[in-house]
């Protein structure tokens, strides 16, 4: 039901006795304070049966006004350790919250770039946004609130029996149907929470994707159909949504219904021994206002075992991020070399049919290497091969003779770097977001790698490079934040460089400016572009043809133009 690991119950238990166990002083002070006040709320029913049995007897006013007073005491009392009971329990919510969110982070962070794509946008949002949240309304509320109903149920149902034994066992006349029922759900809804969650990832994504390539989908007349895809989605989540909503039906009737059981038992057999003078009116007065007591306890105890059915699933997929094989460490040592290798390589997509067939090539440093063909000729599917996210089914991609998936990420990163379409502004300064790139340097450094790619517009900024950006501050283009990756790049200087239509936001204009910068910055390093304007190709050092997953042509400009081939016809339609 997902593209990312899900964590078993095992887990889960594991996961929350140690979130648990971090923090356990604030949790025994969490449980003495609610067990205090549970104990302060027993006493106004003891005392209100004591007032009746008190009358009964003839007693005086002042002695029902002591009693009265005592009871009044009590509230304040329960109300007092509630309340701050209720403050040190948010407190721990909040920073076992915070770790929470801490440790997804990192876990997704370390989850390997393949992994991540293959995931889609949507699940790891989802999983991010609505289940992280869910499972903070579960630490913060619900987790607590269960606890402290159980500990006051228990001090409930033991003061009825110390009241009389006959009428605590009248008391547990609902908790049978209540058991079944509770039984009957729990079995089911982990599974139906869970698709209900992988439903809503499917959504996500499916919006997240239309909106995103929403030009591409109105140039290629494609609303219909992503209006059924998206609609279909909307099916799957509504079916799921019907059937956890199926079970709380069912689920909260028969609570509902039990509920009045007890009180009507205590009643009947109280009456009864009553009437035998086996126990006195104010003790089956005060059993029955301790199971009316018991009612607020019970049904948040029941209510919150929904909501913790729903923090317990969205708990398994928040564990299941770190449950993603990290990437392997590698080779620490760098390769000998910077030529890039590819031999026999061949790729497919999750089993299936290959996109890359036998793709033999040799970039040599230094060298400027464009790849051009028609779309799905499998050039991004080679930029990745060369950049190291995914390894070829069958041959092998080296720098150095070292496969290249066999680099210790770091190293891998320093010397190869791909920069697509997609690009990212980070909510912080400009500087924060050229310091993703080279943490040391240099305000002067960042400002010479925005001119290098023709980002000048960084000098109209009001605050120069601490200027806001991102949500809720200053907004970039397309083509300011593709600027901004690139000069990312030029900060990070890596040996390698892919540029995967790194430039395609760009008007052409800026476009063949910026890669002259680039060019210009770069010199001597590995430059392989995508390139989707010929331009590119012309001032390269040889261009790759590829259609089919094949490399079909490959030499120099001249070279190619003179042979007549698919790039010479290429370019006299792009060069009339």
């Amino acid at each position: 039901m997902s593209r990312l690991p899900v964590a078993d119950r095992a887990a889960v238990r594991r996961a929350t006795l140690g979130l648990l166990g971090r923090d356990r002083r604030a949790v025994l002070v969490v449980l003495a304070l609610h067990g205090a006040a549970a104990v302060a709320g027993l006493a106004a029913p003891w005392l209100l049966g004591s007032i009746v049995d008190q009358v009964a007897a003839g007693a005086s006013v002042a002695t029902v006004d002591r009693l009265a007073l005592a009871i009044g005491g009590s509230v304040l009392v329960q109300a007092l350790l509630s309340r701050y009971a209720q403050y040190a329990g948010h407190r721990f919510g909040e920073r076992a919250v915070a770790r929470l969110r801490e440790d997804f982070v990192r876990g997704t962070l370390a989850l390997p770039v393949s992994v991540v794509e293959r995931a889609g946008s949507g699940e790891l949002a989802t999983r991010s946004s609505v289940d992280v949240s869910t499972v903070g309304t579960t630490v913060r509320d619900v987790v607590p609130a269960i606890v402290i109903a159980s500990v006051q149920l228990s001090l409930l149902f033991g003061a009825i029996f110390l009241l009389d034994p006959l009428l605590g066992v009248a008391a547990l006349a609902g908790l049978p149907s209540i058991w079944a029922v509770t039984r009957w759900y729990l079995r089911r809804a982990g599974a139906a929470y869970l698709a209900e969650g992988a439903a809503t990832a499917e959504l996500t994504e499916t919006l997240t994707t239309t909106a995103e390539g929403a030009r591409t989908v109105e140039a290629l007349r494609l609303a219909d159909e992503r209006i059924g895809h998206g609609t279909a989605r909307i099916a799957r989540l509504w079916a799921t949504r019907r059937a956890t909503l199926a079970l709380r039906t069912v689920f909260f009737t028969v609570v509902e219904a039990s509920y009045p059981l007890p009180i009507a038992a205590v009643l009947l057999v109280g009456g009864y021994l009553l009437s035998r003078d086996m126990v006195s009116l104010g003790a089956v007065v005060a059993a029955a206002l301790y199971l009316q007591q018991a009612i607020e306890p019970l049904d948040r105890i029941l209510q919150f075992t929904e909501q913790a059915q729903r923090g317990l699933a969205s708990f398994a997929r928040v564990l299941g991020v770190g449950q993603v094989p990290p990437e392997p460490p590698g080779r620490t040592s760098a390769p000998p070399g910077d030529r890039l290798v590819v031999r026999d390589a061949r790729f497919s997509y999750g089993g299936g049919r290959d996109v890359l067939h036998g793709i033999d090539l040799e970039v040599r440093p230094g060298e400027r290497l464009a790849i051009v063909g028609p779309s799905g000729a499998g050039k991004s599917t080679l930029a990745r091969l060369l950049a190291g996210i995914d390894a070829p089914r069958h041959g092998v991609v080296s720098i150095g003779g070292c496969p290249v998936t066999e680099l210790d990420p770091a190293e891998r990163r320093r010397r190869i770097a791909l920069v697509t379409q997609e690009h990212h502004v980070f909510i912080g300064s400009l500087r924060d977001n050229l310091a993703f790139a080279a943490p040391g340097a240099t305000d002067e450094q960042m400002r010479s790698a925005l001119l290098a790619v023709g980002a000048d517009w960084y000098a109209e900024l009001p605050d120069d490079l601490d200027t806001l950006l991102g949500d809720g501050a200053r907004q970039l283009g397309a083509a300011e934040a593709q600027q901004l990756a690139l000069a990312r790049l030029v900060l990070a200087d890596p040996h390698t460089l892919i540029l995967d239509e790194a430039t395609a936001a760009l008007d052409p204009t800026t476009a063949r400016r910026t890669e002259r910068a680039l060019a210009a910055v770069l010199t001597g390093r590995t430059v392989i572009a995508i390139a989707h304007r010929l331009n590119t190709a012309h001032d390269a050092d040889r261009v790759a043809v590829l259609s089919d997953g094949r490399i079909t042509e490959l030499g120099s400009h001249d070279e190619l133009v003179d042979a007549g081939g698919a790039y010479a016809a290429l370019w006299r339609s792009w060069h009339p």
